[in-house]
């Protein structure tokens, strides 16, 4: 063995300077879908509510949103998320969400990755058969639910925040594309829902049309935040603006009941069916009565991913009859990591190349 070798092999701990930041986060997936989850490090946010500290973060770290989801320390497609103190004392914690655009108002395969590792972490007492967590997102209070089986976690499903029908079957002209046939709807967040059954393109959801799918997603989203301004949350101005675009289309497989292909954010593909999303889409389905209680629907991703998808309850939000959707799926730890930033790093903050 050689002296450097030698040298290696006793020797793989990194000396930090303490003036450099070290930020700990651990890595998870959920159905393909990352989440980088900060939980050491990162500087105390200022405020009394989820809504405070999201607005203190974009106003006085946000360099670090970008050091962190994007290369060389992510990538364009790169997720991630803050834990926080909870709005009051009847939830277990708070949890801001991440991405290449900024800060979004719910993320489903984030609630089932986090309550996975608070079972996990043991940051909970863990019993076997479910565990609750309620959980404080910007757009309200999810409550999840972890299921554990001989100490290993199994599954999660988690009730979202009331979801709601803003439109159904409007048209929009999008240059490329033409008339498109759209709907508009929220489970935490807006997206125009596309159901390629009812327009002509000439593409499916195949991961071979990746590029086709963000360039189409994008031209369509935009075309209908500037043709409809209707896309508004009954209570929180922070809420309202439309997130994505959701294609929907059938699925191959005869157990599958479609195929979902999220474009959100600036151009980010969601690797899950995605779980905002997904309860959109119950809403959806409950108002052209495709769905009711009792039912369940079958939603694959880009990545042959699968959520399960069904009613809770029904309720009345502002000038909507919502319904409570009930979303559920599986995530798994990816990685641990250090992250350290060198304040001479020119390029430390960050940057994206598609």
């Amino acid at each position: 063995m050689t002296n450097t070798y030698a040298n290696i092999k006793s020797n793989t701990e990194l000396s930090i300077p303490k003036h450099w930041l070290q930020i700990k986060t651990i890595d998870m997936h959920t159905g393909g879908e990352p989440l980088r989850i900060i939980l050491d490090g990162f500087p105390e946010l200022k405020g009394n509510s989820v809504l405070e500290y999201r607005k203190y973060c974009k106003e006085n770290f946000d360099y670090l949103r970008t050091a962190l989801m994007f290369e060389p320390r992510g990538h364009a497609d790169m997720y991630g998320c803050i834990l926080t103190p909870p709005n009051d004392e009847q939830a277990d914690f708070g949890i801001l969400f991440l991405h290449n655009e900024g800060y979004s108002t719910m993320c489903g395969h984030a609630i089932i990755a986090i309550s996975t590792l608070a079972v996990q972490m043991h940051w909970i007492s863990v019993n076997e058969g479910e565990n609750i967590l309620k959980i404080d997102a910007p757009c309200g209070r999810i409550t999840s639910f972890t299921t554990v089986k001989d100490g290993k976690v199994i599954g999660v499903r988690f009730h979202c925040v009331p979801s709601f029908v803003i439109d159904l079957d409007q048209r929009v002209d999008v240059e490329g594309l033409g008339s498109v046939c759209y709907d508009v709807a929220y489970g935490g967040a807006f997206y125009a829902y596309v159901d390629l059954q009812k327009n002509n393109f000439d593409f499916n959801l195949s991961n071979k049309n990746y590029r086709t799918l963000i360039q189409n997603g994008m031209a369509i989203k935009h075309a209908v935040i500037e043709a409809n301004n209707q896309i508004k949350h009954p209570f929180e101005d922070e809420l309202s603006f439309l997130y994505g675009t959701i294609f929907i289309d059938k699925s191959n497989h005869p157990d599958i009941d479609s195929r979902n292909v999220c474009v959100f954010a600036e151009g980010e593909v969601d690797r899950c069916p995605t779980g905002s999303g997904v309860s959109g889409r119950m809403a959806i389905h409950k108002a052209r009565k495709e769905i009711d209680f009792g039912q369940t629907m079958t939603i694959e991703s880009i990545t042959n991913s699968v959520f399960k998808a069904s009613i809770v309850s029904e309720e009345n939000f502002g000038p909507y009859t919502a319904i409570v959707p009930q979303v559920e799926g599986t995530a798994y730890i990816t990685g641990a990591h250090t992250f350290v930033i060198d304040p001479l790093d020119p390029i430390k903050n960050g940057f994206i190349l598609r």
